[in-house]
């Protein structure tokens, strides 16, 4: 706090003077897309009396709750594309600061962020999960572990295929190489917005004896 009062930092978003600790400004704050709205507590969609849906209910996801702090929406979505792609590494540490306001990370034993397949961490440079659950781990005084799941499977990014193909594309996709049995796992990511990639992370994770798999996000679109 010391060191933000002596170089205070401008808004992100409009750049005012004076962008607080989050890096965004008050105004800006109350305007961003939070994901608070009636949801079901599994995947994060629209819900009545946040009731788990009926996708869910037909078709149980492996992992058990979603917790995300956003809507894929703007300006949100504007500044994750700004993160991921353009290697604007100092918004890890805003995005989450602003996760961290909506998580309840004390039931949590262990955190996992979104593996990247090599190839796919050398074209970025780097693991835009990886440095989010960094902080988050730090905060909560909860172990980051970035090795006990590796993508083994190259496929065409998931944003870029029809939303019928991406489980498909998933399939087979992770490999877990440590025994989890009893542990409480929370895996960290961008965005949700079929589900397909952290369900199968939270299915190659629960084959090696995961009890409770929770998905940690900046953001979760509201249509499947």
């Amino acid at each position: 706090m010391f060191k933000a009062s002596l170089f205070p930092q401008a808004c992100l978003l409009c750049s005012a003077s004076k962008g607080g600790s989050l890096g965004v400004c008050s105004d800006c704050l109350c305007d961003l897309p939070y994901h608070d709205q009636s949801s079901c507590p599994q995947c994060g969609l629209p819900s009545f009396e946040r009731q788990h849906c009926g996708s869910c209910l037909a078709s149980t996801p492996d992992f058990d709750l979603t917790t995300a702090a956003f809507t894929y929406a703007y300006p949100i979505s504007q500044v994750l594309q700004q993160y991921k792609y353009q290697q604007q590494l100092f918004l890890a540490e805003t995005f989450a600061n602003l996760m961290l306001q909506k998580l309840k990370p004390h039931n949590i034993d262990l955190i996992i962020p979104m593996p990247l397949h090599p190839n796919r961490l050398q074209e970025r440079g780097f693991n835009q999960s990886l440095e989010i659950a960094r902080i988050i781990g730090k905060r909560s005084n909860i172990v980051v572990n970035s090795q006990a799941v590796a993508r083994i499977k190259h496929s065409p990014p998931q944003a870029s295929l029809p939303l019928k193909e991406r489980a498909r594309n998933m399939k087979g996709a992770f490999i877990c190489h440590e025994d989890l049995s009893g542990l409480r796992i929370a895996l960290v990511d961008d965005v949700m917005t079929t589900g397909a990639s952290l369900n199968a992370l939270a299915k190659a994770v629960k084959a090696k004896g995961a009890a409770h798999v929770e998905c940690w996000l900046i953001a979760r679109t509201l249509a499947k």
